[in-house]
């Protein structure tokens, strides 16, 4: 997954319109279904949770599959994208000490992985306004190019594919 340049404002307003829909439609929708099961179903002794569960899992189950239906949608352009790039993010999370054990060792495939970690890590932080660790790294960042750059690499963020990961 390559990097896009996005616009951060149209970002962050489709991104709020997304999570206060959700919770709207969440909410609605699980009352509505609990009430009307209970209703249909009421219960003497007045425990009505099994309603009110089912309700929450099918209230989750629409939000959920209208999410799917509409994620590529082009106003959930830049929210599908960056819901995207943070399960790249979370795959190379996984592997991440492997990874840089591999650096160490001077593994070319490991450095470009790192190289796309960081850079994305840059780009999503900045979205979202998560600044308080872009001096680390930028350090982090920093100590990788001057790897690579010992053993004359040139690494590019196009070279980075996820199936780089494999190996680790």
């Amino acid at each position: 997954m390559q990097l896009q340049k996005i616009d951060k404002a149209r970002y962050r307003k489709h991104l709020n319109i997304v999570i206060v829909t959700s919770i709207l439609t969440l909410a609605i929708s699980s009352l509505a279904i609990a009430q009307g099961l209970i209703h249909l179903y009421p219960d003497e002794s007045g425990s009505h949770f099994h309603w009110n569960l089912l309700g929450v899992v099918a209230g989750c189950l629409i939000v959920g599959l209208t999410l799917s239906r509409v994620k590529l949608h082009d106003f959930m352009r830049e929210v599908y994208y960056v819901w995207q790039l943070k399960q790249v993010l979370n795959q190379i999370q996984r592997k991440l000490a492997k990874v840089k054990k591999a650096v160490e060792q001077d593994d070319v495939n490991a450095m470009i992985v790192l190289n796309y970690y960081y850079q994305a890590c840059r780009h999503l932080w900045q979205l979202d306004d998560n600044t308080i660790t872009l001096d680390d790294l930028g350090v982090w960042q920093t100590t990788l190019d001057s790897k690579a750059e010992a053993l004359n690499l040139n690494l590019k963020m196009e070279d980075f594919d996820l199936a780089l990961l494999q190996q680790y």
